[in-house]
């Protein structure tokens, strides 16, 4: 083994330079290439990459420090065999501002153009050793006027990012580029018209010299680029850029730290950063992305996303008043309490299934005075069994569900645009009362379990809603829900669909009632069965076919078995 001193490669025309970031410790090892720390000068921000592989044995340099090509950041302890690397391979971030430092606008050759006006194309500089670099922002549209160096858009490797700026003043007259595309050195992406005098002084857009504008066209240091925005978060509000912060600037982060925001779908603007002068850190975004899953905080897409209570105007295609604005405390005392969490959510999915889904609500009655028997027995059997399992009439609801899908799959299927998908899987959902507000956690795959095991299962995922404990994934995937008010009251109510699902059953109390057997009146346990559905899917006759055969399994479970 020896000890190898890993140096600050070539970084292009820059005296020194600020260690912003330290990514490894002590005892790490390491790749070759792997970066070792984030370095920022005012014009460009790169990660140092190491030129052998081993394990740290000493970190050379803090944060806040100033180093220069030559300087030692690391020692590494690797193995002797091991050859030194090529020179070329020692500093590959380096290649990206060094190259375009060298070779200013003012030693182009001048294009002998007329006073009036000329058109000049954009070309990308010379960048470095980089290949199909990725756009990650515009910043600027055709029809815009733009100045001598005025950043255009923003490129970013895996190694560096760097705002490429323009050759010349003059208007912007084409684009040809968007971000996500991929460039290279010497690609023509716009056309700019220089007016009067400025023409004259434009470049001439040969590829040698047209790729080589005034300055490093790198991102300043409170501009670090950002990325592109997740898919999914650009969709829930195309109008939000994630990659621009509230003060108009990008946010501060090294480019792994900004892959690593991308792979999570984390817009950055909306992270805040614990690093020197407020760096975004991996950690960083790790724990906005657990604040985002626990619920703690709204992305500004999710919130977007989410009505409005306070504002009128458009609603799912609805033009509505604007909510009013009153001072309650001028008629007596009042308190404020804030929403919780789980309302503010479900608050706004309530809304928006209650608008834009055309509700109708079947109401019907099923006859549980057998199973309602065979239920108590059972739970009486287990418990001189000494079973910790607790059956209720839910779980035999679930079931009985389940057949209802499997004889009427219209119910277990959702709408996708002008499509309609049949799911072939059973994943029933169901209301569990919190201390915060309802949630719909989802029992998976209950066509494939018995009743103990369904009860055990809604016992489990009931108590982790009552402990706030359930997870994304306890709450999705659902094929139709159940909203149970049975151990409260109420004969019948509209339970509202719960998007993308079709349709929803309510189960009121159930209660004794005269039925006649064809003689004489009978006491019966009758339970009110209230099926709400989407009446773009399914029509009444089928619901009503739905619910009359749910409630003869109920009434004489031994149907399951047909």
């Amino acid at each position: 083994m020896a000890l190898t001193e890993i140096k600050v490669p070539d970084i292009g025309d820059f005296s020194e330079v600020g260690v912003i970031e330290v990514l490894v410790k002590v005892g790490d090892t390491i790749k070759v290439e792997q970066s070792l720390l984030t370095v920022e000068s005012d014009k460009a921000s790169m990660e140092i990459p190491s030129s052998h592989a081993g394990v740290v044995k000493e970190i050379k340099v803090a944060l806040g420090d100033k180093v220069k090509e030559g300087s030692v950041i690391v020692v590494l302890e690797t193995a002797e065999a091991a050859p030194a690397p090529a020179p070329a391979a020692a500093a590959p971030v380096a290649a990206a501002p060094a190259p375009v430092a060298a070779a200013p606008v003012a030693a182009a050759p001048v294009a002998a153009a007329p006073a009036a006006s000329s058109t000049v194309d954009l070309k990308i500089p010379d960048i470095g050793d980089f290949k199909d670099v990725a756009v990650i922002e515009m910043l600027v549209k055709v029809g815009d006027t733009v100045t001598v160096e005025q950043s255009l858009f923003t490129v970013e490797s895996d190694k560096a990012s760097m705002e490429i700026p323009s050759p010349t003043a003059g208007t912007i007259t084409a684009l040809t580029i968007k971000v996500g595309d991929t460039v290279n050195i010497g690609d023509v992406v716009g056309q700019i018209t220089v007016q009067g005098a400025a023409a004259a002084a434009a470049p001439v857009s040969t590829p040698a010299q047209a790729a080589a504008p005034v300055a490093a066209p790198v991102a300043a240091p409170a501009q670090a680029a950002a990325p592109v925005a997740a898919p999914a978060v650009a969709a829930a509000a195309p109008a939000h850029n994630p990659t621009v912060a509230p003060s108009g600037q990008l946010p501060h982060a090294s480019p792994s730290v900004r892959k690593f925001a991308r792979e999570l779908g984390v817009p950055l603007a909306e992270v805040k950063g614990s690093g020197q002068k407020g760096r975004i850190t991996a950690d960083d975004v790790q724990a906005f992305t657990k604040s985002v899953m626990a619920g703690a905080v709204q992305t500004l897409a999710q919130q977007a996303a989410a009505p409005k209570a306070s504002s009128g105007g458009n609603v799912g295609g609805l033009e509505v008043l604007a909510w009013p604005k009153i001072d309650f405390a001028k008629f007596g005392p009042v308190e404020r309490k804030d929403l919780s969490r789980i309302k503010k959510i479900s608050g706004a999915n309530l809304h928006r299934n209650w608008v834009m889904i055309p509700h109708v609500t079947n109401n019907d009655l099923a006859d549980i005075t057998d199973l309602e028997a065979f239920r108590v027995s059972t739970n009486a059997e287990s418990a001189k069994a000494k079973s910790d399992v607790k059956v209720t009439m839910l779980a035999f609801v679930i079931k009985a569900l389940v057949a209802a899908l499997k004889k009427f799959p219209e119910f277990n299927a959702s709408l996708d645009g002008d499509t309609l998908v049949y799911k072939q899987y059973f994943n029933i959902g169901f209301a569990a009362d919190t201390p915060n507000g309802l949630v719909v956690p989802v029992l998976k795959d209950a066509d494939k379990k018995g009743i103990m095991q369904i009860s055990q299962e809604m016992g489990e995922l009931a108590k982790k809603a009552r402990d706030g404990k359930l997870g994304a994934a306890d709450m999705q995937g659902g094929c139709m829900s159940i909203s149970s008010l049975g151990g409260i009251g109420g004969t019948n109510f509209t339970p509202i669909v719960n998007a993308p699902e079709v349709a929803i059953l309510g189960l009121s109390k159930g209660q004794m009632t005269p039925v006649w057997d064809g003689k004489q009146f009978v006491p019966r346990l009758m339970l009110p069965l209230s099926l709400s559905y989407d009446h773009r899917v399914i029509d009444g006759a089928l619901a009503a076919r739905f619910n009359a055969y749910l409630g003869a399994v109920l009434a004489d479970y031994r149907r399951i078995l047909l």
